[in-house]
């Protein structure tokens, strides 16, 4: 799917929600505002708006608030990114140097919070006070959610005794719970009905869900540019995500406690990396994780099924099938 199309086709609308992060955004501060641009200029897929906006016109029709509530899923999706990339050390995201390569970790971490506490000023409005009081309890459960599912994270590498219910848990909580944000807002915005509400949050939850499970399946696949990361970079961090859980389904007790054993050593032995991969790929962990994949997409292009004909409504699905092919 040609996401730059995509933005064309919804016209004035796309442009409406460019224009509330730009407007935001703008301090008066000449170094801000230059780095703010530079961020804006090498945009990523922008996909949390996009799903935003493009589910309001499904239900409904977009309106000023489904701009703001667009905008800030991407204000608040790059905040965290800042602020990753400094607790990972990162020096290159997708191929790019990222801020805190660039900068250095007390601009990304400053940036980080410009970013998100201008995302909450997108909640903020002078209508419904009980729809915005409740838009913004949608954002700071995801705001909770982000914060925990690191944490459950780091907690997992150090224990080494990942579950595929914690991996789901982790998941949900640092990638699908910002497009179930995105989307609940949206249809909030247009005054979805509950049983609407609670198709889009269904369609984004797995939706959210395919897209991380992919993003953990390039980590055993060829290096590519345009992911910008080597492979088995989750590995050296102890990680352990679906390819390598799919592995050890395969694996007797004596097997699976080696290999755990192995993830828990990385940072003593990182040529235990190799090893890993191999097994992860001779063990069916890339043809499992590719499986629950297609699940989740399937789930997602399912729960699309209530909502009215429309082509808004076909483009979520297509997007679905996209987040479940893409190749960075």
């Amino acid at each position: 799917m040609d996401l730059q199309r995509l933005k064309v086709f919804l016209g004035e609308d796309w442009k409406a929600v460019d224009g509330k992060i730009r407007a935001v955004l703008e301090s008066g501060i000449s170094y801000l505002d230059n780095i703010n641009e530079m961020v804006l200029s090498r945009s990523g897929k922008q996909l949390r708006p996009l799903i935003s906006l493009l589910t309001a016109r499904a239900c409904g029709g977009a309106n000023d608030a489904s701009y703001r509530y667009a905008a800030a899923s991407e204000l608040l999706h790059n905040a965290t990114l800042f602020h990753d990339d400094v607790a990972d050390q990162s020096d290159f995201r997708r191929g790019k140097p990222t801020l805190n390569s660039l900068f250095g970790p007390t601009v990304s971490v400053l940036l980080g919070d410009y970013w998100l506490v201008k995302a909450l000023d997108c909640l903020l409005c002078e209508g419904d006070a009980a729809t915005c009081l409740r838009v913004t309890k949608v954002f700071a459960k995801t705001l909770g959610d982000l914060a925990a599912g690191e944490m459950l994270q780091l907690e997992k590498a150090g224990d080494g005794d990942t579950t595929e219910e914690d991996y789901e848990r982790i998941i949900y909580s640092k990638t699908a719970s910002l497009f179930e944000a995105a989307a609940l807002s949206a249809a909030i915005s247009v005054n979805a009905s509950v049983e609407i509400e609670a198709a889009v949050v269904k369609y984004a939850v797995a939706l959210g869900m395919a897209f991380q499970i992919r993003d953990d399946i390039f980590d055993y696949s060829s290096p590519s540019e345009d992911v910008g990361k080597p492979v088995g970079v989750d590995i050296l961090e102890r990680k352990m995500t679906l390819p390598l859980l799919g592995a050890l389904r395969n694996a007797d007790a004596r097997k699976e406690k080696e290999v755990r054993d192995k993830v828990g050593q990385m940072p003593e032995h990182p040529e235990y990396r190799d090893e890993i991969l191999s097994f992860v790929r001779d063990n069916g962990g890339m043809e499992y994780a590719a499986k629950r994949l297609d699940d989740f997409v399937s789930e997602a292009v399912e729960a699309l099924e209530v909502l009215p004909a429309s082509e808004e409504k076909e483009i979520l699905k297509g997007l679905a099938f996209f987040v479940g092919e893409r190749l960075s």
